[in-house]
């Protein structure tokens, strides 16, 4: 039913009071209290709440201001355009609140950005939309004819939802002889009827009397309701059963056992026989039929029985209304009121309003990860929890308001120790026993560039043999990186070297990828023994990391080269080169010396000096290791003047190398002993050689004129050569 308009008129002034003086209010107590009467229409404006929160209207969508409240989402919104509160669905004080006098709904505005939570309370004022009525609507009444003057007879009240005012305030008896209307108030409050005998009543005359009884409320305008009453005039039973007392009150747990005896009701009659047998039954009440399910009543005891399992959370208190009626007829009434108990039957609900996953490893401390809420249907001590997160871990839980929790970081975090979290939340209330409930949620973390590749070693040995094939790889070297995706791709180069005549990169290259070093040429040791050179590693992220290391290369020696001869010097072409032997030369006197270098290294550079094609009988000996030509006898009139030698320089590499020289040595303590018998022998041995004589005849006296004033400086020359 629709409010009367004028009185809607009035409420809405009513409204606007309240909502100001509750802002008032909410700068003390932190709520916001509006108030509004039942039943109006949907879409119907209460207040512009982001004003009154001192919200922007403009940041109320960034911001995502909404209603989180289970209960009142379903009769409010917010219109995030203009920051009003708007109705959602009409409320019915009846339905919502059962017949209290006060009525609210509260709720819990939201938003983020940063986090806010505000408590709002609407208060749900009554209007006069319930007639009163009686049920049942038609009262019988059996009475005898010699019922005195006085007596009452007990009449259900009649029953309006509305409150206050607008509920039952005064009853009427249509006009009659017989009967007056008696109010009296129950030790609860509520209002007890009885219909009072003021005149004898004559079976005969009149054996049924029908009134009418009226109940009115103080509504504006007022509503009323009728029921009619049968009084029907019998004979002679004339006592009433009567209970031992009007008003029964019990308490029961909400786990007590079905079929339990909760209470008993008792009445007497003084009559005898079957006008003294009572039994008891069950009344209806308005719409209100939970008696006949829950409960149940023994007809001949009066004993209450448990019919179905209490919910404290579903109903508080039952309200029961038991008949008693004897053999003849009579009957009388009384109320049986059944409080609940609450006991510790709900574990708490734990709830995940906002999650926040993943989560940059570089989070700040504080940073929040997720909004949860915790709800326990019992009441008191039974509804009271405390939460704790389970395990050591780097977050906590910070109580925001009332029953929400926010989860933060309470120290930092590193994705390559922990990539991931599970949060376990553990919520336990305070009954007895206690329950509990838990929630578990993983965090993931993102990665962040926070670590440069890395090396194992500062600094990289690699042996590269020389006369390499260009192109070929000679070393990998590889860099770690513990970060993910682009912040772990490693990219190489060479960054700088210790080769001045030519760059790096004429040398050497690396593959950008995978640390793969190639030779851009074949090395060669006689020419560049090392490298140093420094590899720089760097990630892809954003902004890039790098580290980097030095590379040492050693060029490993080859044998490539043969032996030098230095002396002779073999520049002289095919000319064969000559020596004089002065002929009275002791055994083991040193001739010359044949001196030869190589330029490879270790075991490539060891030489040894030998005789190739040397004549028998032999009159000189080679020292192997230096060079070092002597005479091996004294030497005789008849020996052969002229001898011809080869020394081969060998090195010691695998395979081994080596280089040949040729010598004349003569035999002559002066060039006049040497020229006769030189001709004589070079003429028998090659009649071709006429060119070679002239040649050696000019050396021989060339050397004849320096061989006795300088041989020995010579010879010392050679020797430090």
């Amino acid at each position: 039913m629709k409010p009367y308009k004028g009185k809607y008129k009035g409420l809405r002034w009513q409204v606007t009071i309240s909502i100001l003086f509750s802002w008032l209010c909410h700068s003390v107590s932190g709520q916001i209290h509006y108030s509004i009467v039942e039943e109006m229409r949907k879409d119907s404006i209460i207040a512009n709440i982001a004003d009154d929160l001192g919200l922007d209207i403009r940041q109320l969508s960034s911001r995502k201001l909404r209603i989180v409240t289970r209960a009142s989402e379903r009769y409010f919104y917010v219109n995030l355009d203009n920051g009003n509160l708007y109705i959602k669905d009409s409320i019915d004080k009846e339905i919502l609140c059962e017949g209290e006098a006060s009525c609210f709904l509260s709720f819990d505005a939201m938003t983020e950005n940063p986090f806010s939570i505000f408590k709002i309370k609407v208060e749900i004022q009554d209007i006069n939309d319930n007639s009163p009525a009686f049920h049942p609507d038609v009262f019988t009444i059996e009475t005898i004819e010699l019922t005195s003057i006085g007596t009452r007879f007990a009449l259900r009240t009649a029953e309006d939802p509305d409150t206050g005012s607008n509920s039952v305030q005064s009853y009427k008896l249509s006009d009659n002889q017989y009967f007056t209307l008696s109010e009296d108030t129950n030790p609860d409050g509520s209002t007890f009827l009885e219909l009072v005998l003021e005149k004898s009543l004559d079976r005969e005359t009149q054996s049924l009397h029908e009134l009418i009884l009226t109940a009115m409320d103080g509504g504006e305008p007022m509503r009323s309701g009728t029921a009619s009453i049968r009084i029907i005039v019998t004979d002679v039973n004339d006592n009433f059963p009567i209970f031992t007392q009007s008003l029964y009150k019990v308490s029961v747990n909400e786990n007590t056992p079905v079929n339990t005896t909760i209470i008993t009701v008792n009445s007497t009659d003084n009559d005898e026989g079957v006008n003294g047998q009572v039994t008891y039954s069950f009344s209806k009440t308005s719409g209100d039929v939970h008696h006949t399910g829950t409960f149940s009543i023994i007809p001949l005891t009066g004993d209450i029985k448990l019919n179905d399992k209490l919910d404290f959370e579903l109903k508080q208190n039952y309200e029961l209304s038991v008949t008693a009626k004897d053999g003849g007829g009579l009957v009388t009434h009384c109320k049986v009121l059944v409080e609940v108990i609450d006991m510790n039957d709900n574990a708490p609900e734990i709830s995940l309003t906002s999650f926040s996953t993943p989560i940059p490893e570089d989070s700040a401390v504080g940073t929040m990860i997720a909004l949860i809420e915790v709800h326990d249907k019992d009441s008191a001590q039974n509804g009271e929890v405390d939460c704790k997160l389970l395990k050591e871990i780097p977050f906590t839980l910070v109580l925001s308001s009332d029953n929400y929790y926010t989860i933060v970081t309470t120290s930092s975090i590193d994705r390559e120790e922990v990539s991931s979290y599970t949060i376990t939340v553990l919520a336990t209330d305070r009954g007895s026993p206690p329950l509990s409930s838990q929630r578990t949620i993983t965090l993931e973390l993102s990665d962040v560039n926070d670590n440069p590749p890395l090396f194992i070693k500062s600094t990289y040995v690699a042996y590269v043999p020389e006369n390499n094939l260009p192109g070929s790889s000679i070393y990998s070297i590889q860099a770690s990186d513990p970060d993910t995706g682009d912040n772990a791709k490693i990219f190489y180069s060479i960054s700088t070297s210790n080769t001045e005549d030519l760059p790096a990169s004429s040398y050497l290259s690396i593959n950008i990828e995978t640390g793969v070093l190639y030779a851009q040429r074949s090395f060669d040791y006689e020419q560049h023994k090392e490298f140093y050179i420094q590899i720089n590693a760097r990630d892809n992220g954003s902004p890039s990391l790098s580290s980097n290391t030095t590379l040492l290369i050693h060029i490993v020696d080859q044998n490539d080269n043969a032996p030098k001869i230095l002396y002779p010097s073999p520049d002289i072409g095919s000319m064969t080169a000559f020596e004089m032997v002065r002929f009275d030369s002791e055994q083991g006197s040193l001739i010359t010396k044949v001196v030869a270098i190589d330029p490879d290294s270790g075991h490539n550079a060891w030489l040894s000096y030998h005789f190739l094609h040397l004549s028998e009988p032999s009159y000189f000996a080679i020292t192997q290791h230096t060079g070092e030509i002597r005479t091996s006898r004294i030497f005789q009139e008849k020996d052969v003047l002229n001898h011809k030698i080869v020394v081969m320089v060998k090195d010691n590499g695998d395979p081994s190398l080596s280089s040949t020289v040729t010598l004349n040595l003569l035999l002559a303590n002066d060039f006049q002993q040497v020229v006769p018998r030189f001709t004589e022998q070079v003429t028998e041995e090659n009649p071709q050689s006429s060119l070679q004589l002239y040649l050696i005849i000019a050396l021989g006296l060339i050397s004849l004129l320096f061989f006795y004033n300088c041989h020995a400086g010579y010879y010392l020359k050679v020797q430090e050569i």
